[in-house]
């Protein structure tokens, strides 16, 4: 098994960093590493719910992706069991600090083959700046 971990300090509310984790339209815009958009079909954030999403990368390319949400515990956890190719287990854990939150990353592969066959793999399932934390 192969786990990659990050953290960052988030200048917001523990509920303020889950809504931007938790609203459809707000994660698309951010989720992802630099230069990548995202079209999501299904997003169903709750325990046992699918999302089923593509990224498309700044080279052109298209990358589907489709996930179960295995855990969410509002506003502090959220567990994604990502069921295509490569198979992984992130958990996004959110922890209440003076004036801000710390966002905690977790990947876990069980193939460790998998996540050496992804040398940009840790970037790309963290997003590459903070959540927006405005609604708009």
């Amino acid at each position: 098994m192969t786990t990659f971990t990050a953290s960052r300090e988030i200048p917001a509310s523990r509920e303020q960093v889950f809504s931007a984790i938790s609203s459809p339209e707000r994660l698309a815009r951010w989720w992802g590493p630099a230069g990548f958009s995202n079209t999501f079909d299904i997003c169903e954030l709750q325990t046992g719910g699918r999302w089923v999403f593509t990224m498309h990368g700044p080279d052109g390319m298209s990358y589907p992706n489709e996930s179960v949400f295995a855990e969410v515990t509002e506003p502090e956890r959220v567990v994604v069991q990502h069921v295509s190719s490569p198979e992984f287990r992130l958990t996004i854990a959110l922890e209440v600090r003076l004036g801000a939150t710390r966002v905690l990353w977790s990947q876990q592969f069980e193939d460790a083959g998998s996540s050496l066959r992804m040398p940009a793999w840790p970037s790309a399932c963290r997003p590459s700046s903070s959540p927006p934390m405005s609604k708009t």
